[in-house]
């Protein structure tokens, strides 16, 4: 059973940064790719960031060039490095861990809590 653990959001103000951990636990095959979420009140879910096992990476068009998605595959975390936020990224960030079942086939996704960002001044 993979469980799936955010930590690292808190009140920040504008033009500050903010680093959120994603850690994985409960799977011998590791982790596939990694995605952080968003979901703020009245707003449609935007996936911010993904990594993949190659560490390729994508982007939010309104987050590129601010954050930066890392992962460690030893402790099959991902991390989020939020620069110069804005108070628009007020949201619950969310880690999903995307995991390969070998018994199967097939993807299975594994969600965290979310762990709250709030950007104000």
């Amino acid at each position: 059973q993979v469980q799936v653990v955010e930590s690292g959001g808190a009140l920040v103000q504008p033009g500050e940064s903010l680093g959120l951990s994603c850690e994985a636990s409960g799977t011998d095959l590791g982790v596939n790719t990694m995605r952080w979420y968003r979901q703020a009140p009245g707003k449609e879910r935007e996936l911010v960031a993904s990594i993949d096992r190659s560490s390729r990476t994508d982007y939010l068009g309104s987050v590129e060039g601010r954050f930066i998605i890392t992962r460690n595959d030893p402790k099959n975390a991902a991390y989020l490095q939020m620069n110069s936020l804005k108070p628009e990224d007020t949201a619950l960030y969310v880690c999903d861990a995307e995991v390969f079942e070998a018994i199967g086939g097939g993807y299975r996704h594994y969600w965290g809590r979310g762990t709250q960002v709030t950007v104000s001044s």
